[in-house]
C-alpha cells in the first residue's frame, strides 16, 4: 500500500510560495528536499529504502550547507538551528536501521512526519537563517560576504529565527 493512503490524515507536501524563504539556493534545496519525499511517500513500502537513503543523503548535504552559512554569518558552531538539524539526521538515520531490522512501515511514517515538520522549520528557522543573510549582504550562491565587518564571528546561537533567540 502506498504510504499516502496509509497515512491520509498527512497532506502530500508540495513545493509552494509559502515555503520560500526569499534566498534562492535555499529555496532550490528545498524544493529538491519536498520533490524527492513527496516522490517517496509516493511509493509502497518494499519500494521505499533506496529513495529514502538518497532523501538521507540530499538532507545531510542541505544541513551541511546551511550550517556552513550559519558560522559564516556569526552563528557559534553549536546554536539550536544545527542542533535542530542534527535531531532530525539522527531520527532519519535510525529509521533506516529500524526498516533493516523489519518495520517496513517506518519510512512511510517517518516521510509523513517530515511533511509535517518541514514546512514550520522553513518558514521560521530557515526563513529567520535567509533573512539574516541578507541584513548581513552573504550570497548563499558565492558562499561570500560582501563586507565580512559586518559580521562578528560566532556570536550567535539562536536559530536565526524570529522564534528562537
Amino acid at each position: 500500500m502506498a504510504e499516502t493512503e496509509t497515512f491520509p490524515d498527512v497532506p502530500p507536501l508540495t513545493w509552494s510560495p509559502e515555503l520560500a524563504t526569499g534566498d534562492a539556493r535555499m529555496d532550490e534545496t528545498h524544493e529538491e528536499f519536498v520533490t524527492q519525499l513527496a516522490a517517496l511517500r509516493a511509493l509502497p513500502a518494499e519500494a521505499q529504502l533506496e529513495p529514502y537513503r538518497a532523501l538521507i543523503a540530499h538532507t545531510e548535504a542541505h544541513f551541511a550547507r546551511e550550517e556552513r552559512w550559519m558560522v559564516a554569518v556569526g552563528f557559534a558552531e553549536e546554536n539550536c538551528h544545527a542542533h535542530h538539524h542534527r535531531e532530525i539526521l539522527d531520527m532519519m538515520r535510525a529509521v533506516e536501521r529500524h526498516y533493516l531490522d523489519g518495520d517496513t512501515g517506518i519510512i512511510g511514517r517517518m516521510a509523513a512526519a517530515l511533511a509535517e515538520w518541514f514546512p514550520m522549520h522553513a518558514q521560521t528557522m530557515d526563513a529567520g537563517l535567509a533573512q539574516h543573510m541578507r541584513a548581513v549582504g552573504f550570497d548563499s550562491r558565492t558562499e561570500t560576504l560582501a563586507d565580512p565587518s559586518r559580521v562578528r564571528p560566532a556570536t550567535m546561537t539562536g536559530c536565526g529565527s524570529v522564534h528562537c533567540s
